[in-house]
């Protein structure tokens, strides 16, 4: 996590918080060290942020300090909750538990009779839920993608022929019973798709495609454009897996 972030997530976990907050904890939140959070309470500190406490007591935010809000309507925020809910449909733990701390933030940021709305829990995404892939960690093609940064795959289609594919990752797209990965394939020189619950095992490789990302990405929607015109409907941007 970068600095900025993890200062943002700091205000937002003793904001949150109902009692002082020990460097601990918060670290264990985090995943950093202790002494990495000592030191960016003291730059938020500095920073004039109303942080009160001290090591081995906890910390608190004081109160009528808050970061600009984002200003959503009822619906907006009810969109978005619906969205996360979707996300429980997927077999991507990280982007699950990124969703649980959105709801979090989001209430805390509400006016209370918004909140007490939102926590009614009257809205609902139902269906079949992803199992996470085994030989595959979501979170790493994400990251990838981002990066872009080849990935290393054992695979095996789906007549059972295994192969090792090193791919330029370029787009993730989640079904209720699996996901894709959508990539330029080294071994095929072409973009391929590959279902990730026949991803035996996956590696970030050494080598990265900087700058070639945004350009094979439209290479993809060129190519699907003009093989699926544009019907009634929408068409997804790969074929649903079988």
């Amino acid at each position: 996590m970068r600095k900025a972030s993890r200062l943002f997530e700091i205000i937002q976990i003793l904001r949150l918080a109902t009692r002082p907050v020990t460097a601990a904890q918060i670290a264990e939140t985090l995943e950093v060290t202790v002494r990495s959070i000592y030191r960016d309470i003291a730059a938020l500190q500095a920073m004039r942020v109303p942080i009160e406490g001290g090591r081995g007591i906890g910390y608190i935010l004081r109160p009528g300090f808050d970061l600009p809000p984002l200003m959503f309507s009822i619906e907006e925020t009810e969109a978005i909750v619906l969205a996360l809910a979707l996300l429980e449909r997927t077999g991507d733990a990280e982007l699950k538990d990124a969703a649980k701390r959105v709801n979090q933030k989001i209430a805390g940021a509400m006016p209370a009779p918004l909140r007490q709305a939102l926590r009614a829990n009257a809205l609902h995404a139902w269906g079949t839920i992803a199992p996470p892939p085994s030989g595959l960690d979501l979170a790493l093609v994400r990251r990838a993608i981002r990066d872009e940064r080849k990935l290393t795959l054992d695979y095996r289609d789906e007549f059972g022929r295994a192969s090792e594919r090193t791919i330029r990752p370029l787009a993730l797209i989640y079904y209720s019973t699996t996901a894709v990965v959508v990539g330029w394939c080294e071994l095929r020189q072409a973009i391929r798709n590959f279902r990730a619950d026949r991803v035996e095992s996956c590696e970030a490789a050494e080598a990265h495609f900087r700058g070639e990302g945004d350009g094979l990405r439209d290479l993809w929607i060129r190519g699907w454009r003009v093989n699926n015109p544009p019907q009634a409907e929408s068409v997804p941007l790969a074929p649903a897996p079988s």
